[in-house]
């Protein structure tokens, strides 16, 4: 009956919730599967707007009444099924065990996942974010877990509106804050699916949002745009064409740019709010989601927020280097078995990478100018740290390797973490070691402006860290020696140099500044051995290096 002639059958809504009103498990989830499918078919594709929206005395024609009786039924039938779902889900949320219950709150929040991915517009769309959201403040991930995931990233990737990724920040944030930032952290890399920040034009911080105003001249003046000459004739047809187009925008409810921009502006607050305020708390299984965030979203940040965002990116690597200093394990039984291990070397290679991702797209070299900005502490420690990364045991995994359990933890009995459903974060530790080299050496922003003795301390530094390197990451070492050839090949030649130095005394790679390290009193002896390396194609590798410093001497 709803199917065939929904305006004429307003009351059957009602009549299909009654059964729903049964004891029987079995009735109750088939009530609310059916209720879905009628829904998804029924519902228009507009928002209905509430009768006190309406004059008191509008006088309507009598189809335009009885579509107004049906869009009420509607909606009083659809606001007690999303009550329905909203209470199943809560109670096998509490419950907590795998009965009947369980299975019917499985079924709510697979209903709430379909409703809110096929009819986004539509009413009730927060109380339908409200369900996905309270599952996904559980630690526990399951089926449900997920399908809530892949709801809300369906959501943000086809929102056009701005509205629903709004919403639904703003309740991820609420909840995340609630419990304290204790949640797992593929909640936090929904962010990152945000289709809406990728096309917004203005610049924001966890507090305001300065909005571009258009294209500016060198005077600071609008550049005039040259007219086209039109007759008057086409002058009319245009202006019709325009109050036309007015008018079917208005019909069709779209939203204004500024409605949109403002929007956009909002979420943006939200999203940096967050990534703030867990860089402050240090919350350590969130860091790479938090820094991968910041990286994608760097064009994004205004200059303001920019040095406090740098100053708790140089306080995370200080916590980090002395956590790894004092190698105090506290053992939390208390704990879930769930709770991730945390890689402080991997977390220094984040705040790196991320604080060159920012520069990069602040306008390195204004924002740097305007701000005063130094990031020669990320350069330093980086320095620092080449020969304990080149000895990690880990270097060349990631979130996806398998890793086997250590025989001598007493935790090696727990249960793995699903790393395949992590998306986010899957670089290896070489990735992000070659990520930062290259901002360091490689600089897009301004290639020549690197100094010569940072690129000698560097490359004599590589290429000692590369004789105790897994084959693959030796091979990208030397890949990237053979690019700062190539473009500083002058500036560095000297290493090669075994009869005329450059510099008095002895090299000091132990050094605690890049320049103190005096780098050009040494030469890479390193090359004759990896000469002899087992992998034929190390050895071409240090051929290229070799061959792109001789094509800048010529």
């Amino acid at each position: 009956m709803l199917n065939e002639s929904p305006d004429d059958n307003g009351g059957a809504f009602k009549a299909l919730a009654k059964i729903g009103q049964s004891k029987i498990p079995a009735i109750q989830k088939l009530t609310l599967v059916t209720q879905l499918a009628v829904y998804k078919d029924v519902i228009p594709g507009y928002r209905i707007r509430p009768v006190a929206e309406d004059g008191p005395e509008e006088k309507l024609s009598k189809d335009v009444r009885r579509l107004r009786t049906f869009e009420q039924s509607l909606i009083a039938g659809y606001q007690a099924y999303v009550r329905d779902l909203t209470r199943y889900a809560k109670a096998g949320r509490h419950q907590g065990g795998a009965g009947q219950g369980q299975n019917i709150a499985s079924v709510a929040i697979t209903c709430a996942c379909n409703l809110l991915t096929a009819v986004p517009h539509f009413n009730f769309r927060s109380d339908l974010i409200k369900i996905l959201v309270g599952k996904l403040s559980t630690r526990h991930v399951d089926e449900d877990f997920n399908k809530c995931l892949n709801a809300l990233e369906t959501l943000f990737k086809e929102d056009e509106e701005g509205r629903p990724a709004m919403e639904a920040v703003s309740l991820l944030s609420k909840m995340m804050k609630a419990k304290e930032y204790d949640v797992n952290e593929s909640v936090v890399n929904l962010f990152l699916h945000l289709r809406l920040l990728s096309d917004f034009s203005g610049k924001g911080s966890k507090d305001s949002i300065d909005r571009s105003n258009g294209a500016v001249g060198p005077n600071g003046k609008k550049p005039k745009v040259k007219k086209e000459f039109r007759t008057k004739r086409e002058r009319k047809q245009i202006k019709e064409q325009k109050a036309l187009q007015k008018d079917m925008a208005q019909a069709d409810a779209l939203v204004s740019h500024e409605e949109r921009d403002r929007m956009e502006g909002e979420t943006l607050k939200l999203v940096f709010g967050t990534y703030f305020r867990i860089l402050k708390l240090r919350v350590p299984h969130l860091m790479g989601a938090v820094l991968e965030g910041l990286s994608k979203y760097s064009h994004l940040i205004n200059q303001d927020f920019f040095g406090d965002l740098l100053e708790a990116l140089k306080d995370l690597i200080r916590h980090s280097a002395k956590s790894e200093d004092g190698a105090e394990e506290e053992e939390k039984e208390d704990e879930d078995e769930e709770a991730p291990i945390r890689n402080p070397s991997r977390e220094a290679l984040l705040c790196t990478t991320t604080a060159f991702a920012l520069l990069a797209g602040q306008d390195a070299h204004n924002a740097r100018a305007d701000l005063h900005l130094d990031l020669s502490f990320f350069t330093t420690h980086l320095f620092q740290t080449l020969f304990p990364l080149s000895l990690n045991p880990d270097l060349e995994l990631g979130a996806r390797s398998l890793h086997l359990p250590d025989p001598d933890k007493p935790s090696s009995h727990a249960t793995p973490t699903n790393t395949k459903s992590n998306k986010v974060n899957l670089q290896t530790t070489t990735v992000l070691l070659i990520r930062c080299l290259t901002a360091i050496l490689l600089p897009h922003w301004n290639i020549r402006s690197v100094p010569p003795l940072r690129l000698a301390a560097f490359t004599k530094q590589l290429a000692t860290a590369s004789l105790h390197m897994p084959e693959k990451s030796a091979q990208a070492i030397l890949a990237l020696l053979a690019d700062v050839g190539n473009t500083h090949g002058r500036k560095i030649a000297a290493l090669w140099n075994t009869e005329e130095r450059k510099g008095d005394g002895t090299f000091n790679p132990l050094s605690e500044s890049v320049e103190g390290s005096n780098p050009f009193a040494a030469t890479v002896w390193e090359g004759e051995i990896l000469r002899r390396h087992y992998c034929p194609k190390i050895r071409e590798g240090v051929k290229i290096v070799e061959k792109s410093l001789s094509s800048t001497d010529r």
